[in-house]
This record gives structure tokens, C-alpha cells and sequence, in this order.
């Protein structure tokens, strides 16, 4: 044999040998620019998925050490982890895409418009609607409901106001939950005002009229929740945290993962209610791929736009009132020993200054000092300076949404007076305590989007870029602390920083790929990036068109 084809025989047996070496996956992607958001922050270019889960992640050079079933050139975008909102309630809001959305609304004069046309397309059942806020009207004081009641005197109306902490109802609705003038409710406030019943019901008082609403099909709930689904791929959300359902909410959900139809991972907070504990007693602690269910949610008061959270001093704009904590002390320190005693995880909605203090003394007593409980505090708005080492001392997560900040900017000084504003939204300080935060958007009371999240923490404006060098800015988060709050922070805050949160080798193959590099970019343009894929487990659930 001549021995030019000797050459070309051996080093065909080496080309033979070299790819016999390499490994078979599912996915190489490559030309990327990769934030891998591990504990030093790497950067990379190609990432490799074999049965929905990386394998490795590192330079192009993968490509001479893999056969993928498919592999894509990236073309320089840019590969995160799939975002993880700490704290949303993913069933209200596929709930709400079937009524009127009332966000944005200027004035009560556009609710009552909305609502006309709404009907007119929808002439049965009950009226529901949410997301007016009063402090975006140039009248801001709460609406009453005369109006409601001449445009719909026969049927049954309910608007939530943003933060579901206050409604508005008419008064068939209020005549179906019987509720009278002179009727009290702890832990709320039923408004009357020249002897007569305004409409407007505040936390505890709301469940008087909404316990009336004929409950969903399950059809409808499964349609709503499939909407939602691909709603939330398409801002890059790969795992959500729903703070308050009932257990009949986690099957159904665990029944359309099974079946493939619910993507989805899912972080449940079970509700706090006697048949909830009964539930969790008997089952334990739930943990599959895409769902897991450890922790209770619990609220201490109510909200700040409605004059529900509960202050150690009176409010600024309202003389003589305190707000209300919802439950007694007592109630708090007893499920607090029922959860301790179950090994789940407490979370508890806290937002004013003696909301939060009741939480944190009460969490004292049962996390006794360092401990990995991870038991947390949502929203954890207003903090009494005294109050901020608490969090530290007994390691208390502080879950928090930023987008609160841009949004309550306008009308929290009021409130809360110009000393008592400056221990508000201050995510940094928060942060300092355990050197690490996990962030949400509480959608559907603020928006879905976690790139408002990133703005809002970083820049502390809103999408005006107002005010100029933003809200609080010694508050203000950096990229990489943002980043993390929404990925690896979020996913440590449910006990999942193994499986999930950054892009390692051996994690699940959650990620997004976006138009723009969130890092580096202006922030202008941070609310202006798209995600043009998203992958749960390796698999694309979502390509922008």
C-alpha cells in the first residue's frame, strides 16, 4: 500500500477513534454569551444538555467533546438561568385573565367605562375586576359606590383594588354577603360613611362578599392556568413561587405537570388554614422535579396603599390610625409551633414596622439563633431601625419585590412621614443582614415582567427613569446582586440552590436566551430587552415570533 494511503487510513482511524470518544447529548449551544450566575460569577460560551440537565458548561471547545442530537449557534445573544420569582400568585393571576383588567386606570370615571364595556361582551354572573389603585387618580381618596349601583343594579360587582388588600363591591353584592351597616370584622374594616355603606371593604372584611363568587370550573381554572403558563415563559420565568393556596390547588397543579401539560416548576406556599395543617400532617413535606410544597404562607397585616398595614405610629396622612394586624398574637405564635413541629417553612406577609416586629419576635422564639430554616418575611416593607438585626441574628429571609419601590414612591412619604420612609424598601440594608435576598414581583398586583424587577432594584426609578438618581438609592441592589436575587437567591430561598438557580453541571437545564445583555446595557434599554427562548428541563417551551 503506497504510503499516502497509509496516512490517510490512519488518520481515518484516529477521526474514527476521536468521535467514538465523544459523548452523545441531547443539546450543544454555542457562540453564547453565557452568565452562568455560579458562586464566582463565570462567564461562558457553550453549555451542554443531556436528559434535561447540563452536563457541561464552558468555550466553544465543547464542540470537539460532544455528538448533540442538535446543537445552535447562538450567534452572540446572551444564555441566564431561567428567572425565579420568589413571590407571585401565579393561580390569582391566571384567574384575573378572565376580568376586567383595572391596572393603569386614571381615575374612577375609566374603571366605570371599562366596566360598561366589559359587561356588554360579558352580560353574565358576577363582575370581578382588579388592579385600580386610588393614589393614581387625581382624587385620591377610596370611590364610593353609587355610581356601581345605578350602572348595575341587579347584578353583583367586586373590584380589587392593586394589592388585593381592599375592594370596592355594589351593593347587590354586598346585599348577597348580607353585610350591614354597623357590622364588624377583626382584622378589617367595613367603610361607611354618612350613615351608608361606601363599597369599599378592607382585608379581612373582603372575604365577607368574595366567598360569595361561584368558584371556577375546573375547565376554566385549567385554561386559565395553561394562559398564565406561557404568559410567564415569555418574560423568561422558568420557576414560580404561588404564596397562599389551598392543598386542593397542589394537586390539581401536580395533575397537569404529570400529564405534561403544566411546565411550570412550582414553589407552593399552602394557605393558612386548618385544613391545610390537616393536609400537610398527613402528607409531609411534597417535592417532585417541578413542584414542591414545604412552607406555609401567613399574613400580619395588611397593605400600605389602603391604610391596612399596621404601624407603630399612626399614619402620617391619617391621624390616630395604626392599621391592624389581621390575626392575634396568639394566632401567630400557634402556627408557628405547628409549622416548626412539621419541619416546614414559615413565610409570613409583613408589612408595616410593627407588622414585621410581631413576625420577627415571634420568629425569635422559635428559630432560637442561627439556624437554616430559612423561614421568611414577604415584603418586609417598612422595618423599624431597631428591627433590621433581627433578620441577621435569627437568620430571617427577607423576600421582596422592588418593583413596590417605583411603585409607592409617589405616596409612601405620605403615609409614612419623611423619617419613618427612610427605613422602607431598603432592600440593601435587608441584604446586608444575611449577605443574601431573594427578589420577586408579587404579579398580579405589580407587573409580570422580572426585567422591571432588575430596573427597579439597580436604578430605584420607574420606566420614565423618575426620579432622577432614583428612590432611596442607598438602597439600590447592583447587577450581579439583582441577578442572583432572581436566580440563585430565589432558588436558595426554597431550599432548590442545588437543582437550580444557576447553569452548573448537574443542575436542571432551565435558561433564557435574550436580545440584549442585561449586565452592561443602559438602563433605558434593560425594560426593552426580549427573551427570544425560553427552556425548561432542556426543552424550548417558548420562541419569540
Amino acid at each position: 500500500m503506497p504510503m499516502r494511503n497509509v496516512l490517510c487510513l490512519g488518520l481515518l482511524i484516529l477521526s474514527i477513534s476521536v468521535a467514538a470518544q465523544r459523548k452523545r447529548i441531547d443539546l450543544l449551544i454555542y457562540n453564547a454569551k453565557i452568565y452562568t450566575v455560579d458562586s464566582k460569577f463565570l462567564k461562558a460560551t457553550a453549555i451542554a444538555i443531556k436528559d434535561g440537565k447540563i452536563v457541561d458548561v464552558g468555550r466553544n471547545g465543547l464542540r470537539e467533546k460532544y455528538w448533540p442530537a442538535q446543537s445552535m449557534n447562538a450567534e452572540g445573544k446572551f444564555i441566564y438561568p431561567g428567572f425565579i420569582d420568589a413571590h407571585a400568585h401565579f393561580f390569582g393571576y391566571a384567574a384575573n385573565l378572565q376580568n376586567v383588567d383595572l391596572v393603569g386606570t386614571e381615575s374612577w370615571e375609566d374603571i366605570l367605562s371599562l366596566l360598561k364595556n366589559f359587561a356588554a361582551s360579558h352580560p353574565e354572573g358576577w363582575l370581578l375586576g382588579r388592579g385600580w389603585d386610588q393614589n393614581d387618580w387625581p382624587v385620591k381618596d377610596f370611590p364610593t359606590n353609587e355610581k356601581l349601583n345605578a350602572l348595575f343594579p341587579n347584578r353583583p360587582v367586586l373590584l380589587t383594588r392593586i394589592d388585593g388588600h381592599a375592594v370596592i363591591a355594589n351593593q347587590k353584592a354586598l346585599e348577597i354577603a348580607g353585610i350591614k351597616v354597623g357590622e364588624q370584622v377583626s382584622g378589617g374594616e367595613i367603610q361607611v360613611k354618612n350613615g351608608k355603606l361606601t363599597g369599599i371593604l378592607v382585608d379581612n372584611a373582603v372575604d365577607l362578599v368574595s366567598r360569595n363568587i361561584p368558584a371556577l370550573t375546573e375547565d376554566q381554572i385549567k385554561k386559565s392556568l395553561l394562559e398564565a403558563q406561557q404568559n410567564c415563559f415569555a418574560v423568561g420565568l422558568t420557576t414560580v413561587d404561588d404564596c397562599g393556596l389551598g392543598f386542593h390547588a397542589v394537586e390539581l397543579a401536580r395533575q397537569m405537570q404529570n400529564s405534561g401539560e403544566l411546565k411550570m416548576r412550582m414553589y407552593i406556599m399552602l394557605s393558612d388554614e386548618k385544613s391545610n395543617y390537616d393536609w400537610a400532617k398527613k402528607n409531609g413535606k411534597l417535592k417532585t422535579d417541578r413542584l414542591n410544597v414545604r412552607s406555609f404562607k401567613v399574613y400580619a397585616d395588611g397593605a400600605l396603599g389602603s391604610r391596612g398595614a399596621c404601624l407603630l405610629e399612626p399614619y402620617s396622612d391619617q391621624p390616630g390610625h395604626y392599621g391592624f394586624l389581621l390575626s392575634s398574637q396568639q394566632h401567630f405564635d400557634s402556627v408557628a409551633q405547628v409549622i416548626r413541629n412539621l419541619g416546614y417553612q414559615m413565610c409570613t406577609h409583613a408589612i408595616g414596622d410593627s407588622g414585621n416586629r410581631t413576625i420577627l419576635n415571634t420568629y425569635a422564639k422559635y428559630l432560637k439563633g442561627n439556624n437554616d430554616l430559612r423561614w421568611r418575611i414577604e415584603h418586609a416593607q417598612v422595618v423599624d431601625q431597631n428591627d433590621f438585626n433581627l433578620f441577621g441574628k435569627y437568620n430571617v429571609i427577607p423576600s421582596v419585590q422592588p418593583t413596590h419601590a417605583t411603585s409607592d414612591m409617589y405616596w409612601a412619604g405620605d403615609r409614612l412621614g419623611p423619617q419613618r420612609v427612610k427605613s422602607a424598601y431598603a432592600y440593601k440594608q435587608l441584604l446586608n443582614e444575611n449577605k443574601w435576598i431573594p427578589l420577586g414581583t408579587d404579579f398580579p398586583v405589580e407587573d409580570i415582567s422580572p426585567f422591571k424587577t432588575f430596573h427597579s432594584a439597580i436604578f430605584r426609578t420607574d420606566s420614565k427613569e423618575y426620579p432622577t438618581g432614583g428612590y432611596q438609592p442607598e438602597n439600590a441592589l447592583t447587577r450581579e446582586e439583582a441577578l442572583r436575587g432572581m436566580t440563585i437567591w430565589a432558588a436558595k430561598a426554597n431550599f432548590e440552590e442545588k437543582e437550580k438557580g444557576s447553569l452548573e453541571k448537574g443542575k436542571f437545564a432551565d435558561f433564557i436566551i435574550l436580545d440584549k445583555d442585561i449586565m452592561t446595557i443602559d438602563a433605558k434599554e434593560i425594560l426593552n430587552t426580549s427573551v427570544l427562548a425560553t427552556y425548561i428541563n432542556g426543552e424550548k417551551v417558548y420562541q419569540k415570533k
